[in-house]
C-alpha cells in the first residue's frame, strides 16, 4: 500500500482508509483469519491521527468484517453472509457472441462470491460514451479497442485508465499497442486479424483450388466471377465501408498519407489517392463487395450458401458456431507483400473507481488461463494470452482445418495508424469514402472535403 501524501482533507483521507480496507476484504484480498497492520502503520499510511483510524476501525468492526482481539490485534472475521461489493462493466455487446461474455461472467462470480458485475454494454464505435462513463464514474471496467484506445490518447484521457502489470504471458505485440509512455493501460482480452472464409464444397463443386498464401486480389476477383452464379449466389461480399476493412488495402500498398505543410492530410494526387482509386474500382468490379451491410451479414450469406467467399474477422466466425457448413480460412490477399490488418480489444480500469481492487480482480480473471482457455474453447475468437491462442486438444465444435494460420501471419499484422493518420482522421475519411466510392461525389470533391474537414485546429 502506497505512502498517502495527497492534500485531501481529513474526512476524504479516512474515507478512504474504510473504503479500501472494506473492498479488500471483500473481494478476499484480506483474507478471513489475517490480522491488520497496527493502528500507528495505517496513520502513517494515510496520514491520519491514532484517533482517526482507531474511528475507521470501528466503522468496519460495527459491519462485521473485523474484530478487534485486545492486547493481541485486529483480526478479519468478514465478509458476513449478502456483503458484496459491485463492479460495473462495459462491454462491446458484440462479445456476447465473440466470447460468451455472460458465461464468463458467471465463472468469475462463482469464485469471487463477493463481487457483484453488472455488466452494461457499450458502442465500440464512438469513443465518446466511454469517455463520459469513465469520467463520470459511471464504469469501475470499460472494453476498448485499439481505436477507441487511440482516441482515449488523443482526447488526453489515458490519466483516467488505472496502470496495470504487463502480463508476460499475452502476445507483446498485442500489450504493446495498449501502452503509453512505458505504462499498461488496457489489458489485451482478444485479438485477430482480418481473414479470407470460404465455402469448400463451392471450390470442390467448381473444381477450383482453395485459397492459399499466395493469392493476390487479381486472384480474388478472378475466383470471384469463376464463383458466382447469377440470381443464386455471389462469389465474394464483404462490407468494404466498414473502417476495420478499407484500411486494408492501403496499408498492403506499405505507403502512408501525406501532409501539407501545416500538417493538414493531402490526398490529391498522392500514392494513398490511387489505392482509394483502387478500392473503389475493385467493389464495381465486383458489385457485391459493400453495399452497407449489416454486422453479421456476409457470414449469413456464407452459412446459407449464397456467397462463397467473404472477408471476415476471427471474431466474426462466431455467427457460424453450430451452422452445418464446411468451411475454412485463408489468408486475405495482397498486392504481393502479404499482410493484413489485426483487430485488438482489451480491458481497462477506471482510475477513480471506488471499487478498484475488485475491478483489478475481474479484468486479472478474464485474461487468466481458464478464462482464455474458456475463449478458445467455446468460441473461434483468438484469446490474448499465447499459450491459450495455440492450445491444441480435443475440439467442442467444428474447427477450420487452417485455424492455427494466424500464428504464421503475425510478421504481417499491422494497425490503421500504420497509415499515418489518427483515429479521429479514420473516422472521418470512412464517412467521405462512404459517399464517394457510391458515387456520389467526384474525386475532386472528396479530396477537398477531408482537406478541409480535417485542418490542423480540428485535430
Amino acid at each position: 500500500m502506497e505512502e498517502r501524501t495527497t492534500r485531501k482533507s481529513s474526512r476524504e483521507r479516512l474515507s478512504e482508509l474504510v473504503n479500501t480496507l472494506r473492498e479488500e476484504i471483500l473481494t478476499g484480498k484480506r483474507s478471513v483469519g489475517e490480522y491488520l497492520p497496527s493502528e500507528k502503520t495505517f496513520a502513517a499510511q494515510f496520514n491520519l491521527s491514532n484517533q482517526s483510524v482507531r474511528k475507521g476501525l470501528e466503522v468496519l468492526v460495527a459491519e462485521g468484517l473485523i474484530e478487534k482481539i485486545p492486547r493481541v490485534g485486529t483480526k478479519v472475521v468478514g465478509p458476513p453472509d449478502g456483503a458484496f461489493v459491485t463492479v460495473k462493466l462495459g462491454f462491446h455487446s458484440s462479445v456476447t457472441g465473440e466470447a460468451d461474455i455472460h458465461r464468463l461472467l458467471s465463472l468469475f462470480q462463482k469464485e469471487n462470491p463477493h463481487i457483484r458485475v453488472q455488466a452494461v454494454p457499450t458502442s465500440s464505435d464512438s469513443y465518446s460514451y466511454i469517455s463520459d462513463y469513465l469520467s463520470s464514474g459511471i464504469l469501475d471496467v470499460v472494453m476498448m479497442n485499439f481505436k477507441n484506445f487511440q482516441e482515449c490518447v488523443e482526447n488526453g484521457d489515458e490519466g483516467l485508465l488505472e496502470p496495470m502489470e504487463r502480463n508476460p504471458e499475452i502476445y507483446s505485440f498485442l500489450s504493446d499497442a495498449f501502452k503509453v509512455d512505458g505504462r499498461q493501460l488496457v489489458q489485451p482480452f482478444i485479438f485477430s486479424p482480418l481473414i479470407l472464409c470460404y465455402n469448400r464444397e463451392h471450390f470442390q463443386a467448381a473444381n477450383l483450388s482453395e485459397p492459399d498464401s499466395s493469392w493476390q486480389w487479381k486472384d480474388l476477383i478472378e475466383y470471384s466471377s469463376r464463383l458466382a452464379i447469377p440470381n443464386e449466389r455471389l462469389g465474394f461480399h464483404c462490407d468494404l465501408y466498414s473502417s476495420n476493412r478499407w484500411p486494408l488495402l492501403l496499408l498492403q500498398t506499405g505507403g502512408k498519407f501525406e501532409r501539407h505543410e501545416d500538417g493538414r492530410l493531402k490526398l490529391a494526387g498522392t500514392h494513398m489517392m490511387d489505392a482509394l482509386r483502387y478500392c473503389g474500382e475493385m467493389k464495381h468490379s465486383i458489385p457485391s463487395l459493400s453495399e452497407g451491410i449489416t454486422t453479421g451479414e456476409s457470414e449469413l450469406l456464407l452459412a446459407k450458401g449464397k456467397a462463397s467467399m467473404i472477408m471476415t474477422s476471427y471474431f466474426y466466425l462466431n455467427y457460424l458456431l453450430g451452422e452445418r457448413l464446411s468451411f475454412d480460412i485463408a489468408p486475405v490477399p495482397h498486392f504481393g507483400t502479404p499482410m493484413t490488418m489485426l483487430l485488438n480489444t482489451g480491458f481497462a480500469v477506471n482510475r477513480q473507481s471506488q471499487v478498484k481492487d475488485a475491478a483489478v480482480k475481474l479484468v486479472e480473471f478474464l485474461t487468466s488461463s481458464k478464462a482464455q482457455l474458456f475463449v478458445r474453447q467455446n468460441t473461434y475468437s483468438l484469446p490474448a494470452r499465447k499459450s491459450a491462442a495455440e492450445w491444441v486438444g480435443e475440439e467442442k465444435r467444428y474447427l477450420p482445418s487452417r485455424f492455427s494460420l494466424f500464428r504464421e501471419t503475425i510478421p504481417g499484422f499491422r494497425y490503421f495508424t500504420d497509415l499515418a493518420i489518427s483515429a479521429r482522421e479514420l473516422s472521418e475519411i470512412n464517412q467521405e469514402l462512404k459517399m464517394y466510392w457510391a458515387g456520389l461525389e467526384t474525386e475532386e470533391v472528396l479530396c477537398s472535403h477531408i482537406e478541409e474537414r480535417l485542418t490542423v485546429s480540428s485535430l
